[in-house]
């Protein structure tokens, strides 16, 4: 694994973003090529979300890949979790613009109806936390309660996930699958599973 650590470290963050723009520039293309399906607005908004989680998937992977296999991306996470952010906040700012045409009585209207947008909305804000505090200078000045409020990821995710599958009719492999990603990278952090991993590598390495 030294190589492929080797690998990673010659990673810069910006190439994590220059890739990361790539699923916003495929869906800037198929809105000008006309590609996109009867609803625009839906798919546009059905994409961004769903790239938001695709990023959310690859940050909570950070920490178990290094326990488990020795891969250390660490340093990449921080780009990981906001380019979540960032097509988070562009798939809510998709719903306000394109499908509520900024009408706040017809948003709340909205949420009225469909309540998983609730869990959505909490989940957005708790992203928006973590974006303001992910700097070094918030890392300094929050000491211990860095780790805390960061660990609030955790319930971002699973209210993500709520919002996903709530608002499918009908659900189909894909979003149970990485729903069940999800809930497998937040059992790995578990304490017990956790030690489990620490011991299995304490008798590999003796």
């Amino acid at each position: 694994m030294q190589r492929v650590n080797q690998l990673l470290r010659r990673i810069p963050g910006w190439a994590v973003w220059l890739v990361g723009a790539l699923p916003l520039a495929l869906l800037i293309y198929d809105v000008f090529a006309g590609r996109l399906g009867v609803d625009p607005v839906r798919d546009i908004e059905h994409r961004l979300g769903r790239t938001a989680l695709y990023f959310l998937i690859g940050s909570l992977a950070v920490t178990p890949v290094r326990r488990i296999f020795r891969i250390n991306a660490t340093h990449l996470r921080r780009a990981l979790g906001l380019l979540c952010f960032s097509y988070a906040a562009l798939h809510m700012a998709a719903w306000v613009v394109f499908d509520m045409g900024l009408l706040w009585s017809q948003m709340l209207k909205d949420v009225l109806k469909r309540p998983y947008l609730l869990f959505g909305m909490l989940s957005l804000l708790i992203l928006i936390a973590l974006a303001v505090t992910s700097n070094r200078i918030s890392i300094r000045r929050m000491g211990r309660n860095w780790q805390k409020l960061h660990k609030l990821v955790y319930a971002a995710a699973i209210l993500a996930c709520l919002h996903w599958l709530w608002a499918l009719k009908l659900w189909s492999g894909w979003p149970l699958f990485c729903t069940g990603l999800i809930l497998f990278l937040l059992a790995l952090r578990l304490p017990k599973i956790s030690r489990s991993i620490s011991n299995y590598h304490s008798k590999t390495v003796s």
